[in-house]
């Protein structure tokens, strides 16, 4: 497989690609003997964006090799619109799969133009044909005038959309992206990260894409596979793992957490930030009461829990209070506009609403 794409042209329509649905059943692999991925199932619809998300080591980038023929599942079968691609006694080749690949470094070739980079897998083409579909792909990209450049004259996020038009310029039913986004200054990666989800909405594109930032997968994603260990924790909206998380690491991921575990009496938990409704819980359980730093309340006066500030950070829009309270050497962190409370102000109140209170069973 090239760095740019396979050479494998899906066909297309007014310059559209036939987005394609990729399926993973059941995936196991290992490396050494030691396992990267742990029966995950997972499908990605023709057209959707899905942002495979999880600390290092989960099977994030494991998973898209997979997808791209780099490697070879244990076991598990991928099927990509229906057609088998990898399984027991099945290996479609990288280059006969019709998949684009975007690699953290981009993967530029340093001694060709922009041009040539872009042209670089089409090589199916004739010579006619192949200019044009480059010229299409770097206007798509808004790199036109950089055709004749080198790839070290250019910007990172100049770089990444000369990545994205050499991945694309083959039209490939499913665009996989490791990572894309990783190598650039942090305040190109609002911009590029918003130009590459216009690029692929216009393309249609099927894309896959690894990332460890649950704030990019949630500005990028249709739906995002959570991973941990090698396994799938939960798949879903944005809104669903944020709001409606399965367990405590989910939660973890999408928020700065105040933990604290307690045992159920009487129906309710009771914690150094307030007394809780056990909800699903029975008396004698153990469990994980998490409330957001932002969803914790500070004021001067009039609120639940005493509390000290042991420290306060200006953020900018924010401020991030650190908090001492009773009945626990834990502090509690909280998040508030800046400004809010007056300067030097020591002795404070906090409240959670109990509507704002995740509970999970305590490992």
């Amino acid at each position: 497989m090239t760095p740019a794409s396979a050479q494998y042209r899906a066909p297309t329509s007014a310059g559209v690609t036939f987005a394609a649905e990729l399926v993973f059943q059941d995936i196991r692999h290992d490396y050494q003997g030691q396992t990267t991925l742990d029966g995950v199932s997972l499908d990605v619809a023709s057209g959707e964006v899905l942002c495979l998300l999880g600390p290092s080591g989960s099977g994030k980038t494991t998973l898209l090799r997979l997808a791209a023929g780099l490697e070879t599942p244990r076991e598990g079968r991928i099927l990509l619109n229906g057609k088998e691609i990898s399984g027991p006694g099945v290996f479609v080749p990288p280059e006969h799969r019709g998949v684009g690949l975007i690699f953290q470094d981009f993967a530029l070739f340093p001694h060709m133009t922009v041009f040539e980079n872009v042209r670089f897998g089409l090589n199916v083409l004739s010579e006619a044909e192949s200019r044009k579909e480059a010229a299409v792909a770097l206007e798509r990209v808004g790199l036109t005038h950089y055709a004749d450049q080198y790839p070290h004259a250019l910007s990172g996020g100049e770089q990444q959309r000369v990545a994205l038009a050499r991945a694309l310029s083959p039209r490939p039913s499913v665009l996989l992206m490791d990572e894309p986004f990783s190598g650039l200054d942090s305040r190109l990666k609002d911009t590029v990260r918003d130009e590459t989800l216009a690029i692929l909405r216009e393309t249609r594109a099927t894309a896959l894409m690894v990332t460890h930032d649950a704030e990019e997968a949630m500005r990028m994603a249709d739906r995002i596979a959570l991973l941990k260990e090698g396994r799938l924790i939960q798949l879903g909206s944005a809104e669903d793992l944020y709001h409606r998380p399965v367990d405590l690491f989910t939660a973890a991921f999408f928020s700065e957490l105040n933990v604290f575990h307690a045992q159920v009496r009487d129906g309710r938990v009771e914690t150094p930030i307030g007394s809780f409704a056990a909800r699903d819980a029975r008396d004698g359980d153990r469990v994980a009461v998490a409330a957001r730093v932002a969803n914790v309340d500070v004021v001067e006066r009039d609120g639940d829990i005493p509390a000290r500030v042991v420290f306060r950070r200006f953020l900018g829009v924010v401020e991030q209070l650190g908090l001492a309270v009773p009945g626990t050497e834990q502090i509690v962190q909280a998040r508030l506009k800046a400004g809010r409370l007056p300067s030097g102000l020591r002795e404070v109140m906090l409240c959670v609403n109990e509507h704002d209170i995740m509970m999970f069973e305590s490992g």
